[in-house]
């Protein structure tokens, strides 16, 4: 049966948590605003597929996640890497090619990866993300669930068509798999309308072809993410199976970094969710109920714009990879298949 969040838990969060979900927020959304900067000054290597908008998405998400749990990720896959906790530093540098990125240089925007996060990566397959969270799920299932930890796979309507996102919903649910079917539906498969491309109007409602349940939620309030997540991850980590969520959110920038939306998007269209900006509720309900102040709130964006200007100049100041690193990290040793991994 379909549900919908809205999300009025404001008080029932710790400040600290407060705290926690602005600072990631406002993180993601500045380090991808920098990351365009960059991008248009010609430092970043390749594409670069911004998610700005979307950041209550993860963040809500997240929030209840430890490094215990996994998430696939896709390639718009920045704030999902933040929110699992991976350094800015290290994230820029990858975007830039450098040695000391996340992946040495070589994965580049969309393929950062970091398994001691619980990240298994961004991922620039459409809804090749699925089956990852999924098999992660069914790791901790066959191991009796000794860690309580639980896959997330995040993926975009114009993922819903692929038949590995039905497949993998399908198994998970005839195994009762601990994962969350995380479907950021921000509208538009590139310049592809969901409303053209998806054959029912609620993709949350496609949960009840496989009996499990399906949430829609208000992806532009990190409340109503944080409530529906909560209620997604204990069902999983109680052995209750999995959970799809329809997170209805939007991205402000176009499908990558040259792509001008304004080409397949209504000017109101935009400017209804620019007024709904997941960083102006939050930061209006929560001095509304005294939660904390606009001074607090202003301390945390000073701290991370001091970040992002360090991370940019920690990655301009790395070295490329040397030339002999071009065949390590390139095939798998079978010899020690699970090396490197926990």
């Amino acid at each position: 049966m379909l549900r919908q969040r809205q999300g009025n838990c404001v008080m029932r969060i710790t400040k600290e948590k407060l705290r926690w979900l602005y600072e990631t927020m406002y993180r993601i959304r500045r380090f991808e605003e920098t990351m365009l900067e960059q991008t248009f000054r010609g430092n970043a290597m390749g594409v670069t597929h911004p998610s700005d908008g979307q950041e209550a998405v993860p963040t809500g998400i997240c929030a209840h996640l430890t490094e215990k749990d996994w998430i696939g990720s896709t390639h718009r896959g920045h704030g999902h890497c933040i929110a699992k906790g991976l350094d800015t530093k290290a994230m820029m540098a990858e975007i830039m090619g450098r040695y000391t990125g996340q992946c040495k240089g070589k994965g580049g925007s969309m393929h950062i990866a970091d398994f001691s996060k619980g990240m298994l990566g961004a991922n620039a397959i459409v809804g090749a993300s699925v089956p990852l969270a999924v098999g992660a799920a069914l790791t901790s299932k066959y191991r009796g669930m000794e860690d309580e930890s639980v896959g997330v796979a995040f993926f975009g309507d114009g993922a819903t068509s692929q038949g590995v996102v039905h497949e993998s919903m399908n198994l998970a649910a005839i195994w009762d798999l601990p994962v969350i079917f995380a479907c950021e539906n921000n509208q538009y498969a590139e310049a592809t309308p969901a409303w053209y491309a998806v054959s029912t109007e609620d993709i949350a409602a496609r949960a009840d072809s496989y009996g499990i349940p399906g949430v829609q939620v208000d992806g532009m309030n990190v409340f109503a993410v944080y409530e529906a997540a909560g209620e997604a991850v204990a069902r999983a980590r109680a052995g209750e199976g999995p959970t799809l969520l329809e997170l209805k959110t939007y991205r402000y920038h176009g499908h990558f970094h040259a792509d001008d939306p304004k080409k397949y998007r209504k000017p109101d269209e935009e400017e209804e969710y620019l007024e709904r900006d997941c960083l102006k509720h939050f930061e209006g309900l929560v001095t509304q109920q005294g939660a904390m102040t606009e001074e607090e709130l202003q301390g945390i964006r000073d701290e991370i714009e001091q970040e992002m200007q360090d991370a940019v100049d920690f990655a301009l100041n790395s070295p490329m990879p040397p030339i002999d690193e071009l065949y390590s990290d390139v095939y798998v040793d079978y010899s020690n298949p699970l090396a490197g991994l926990r």
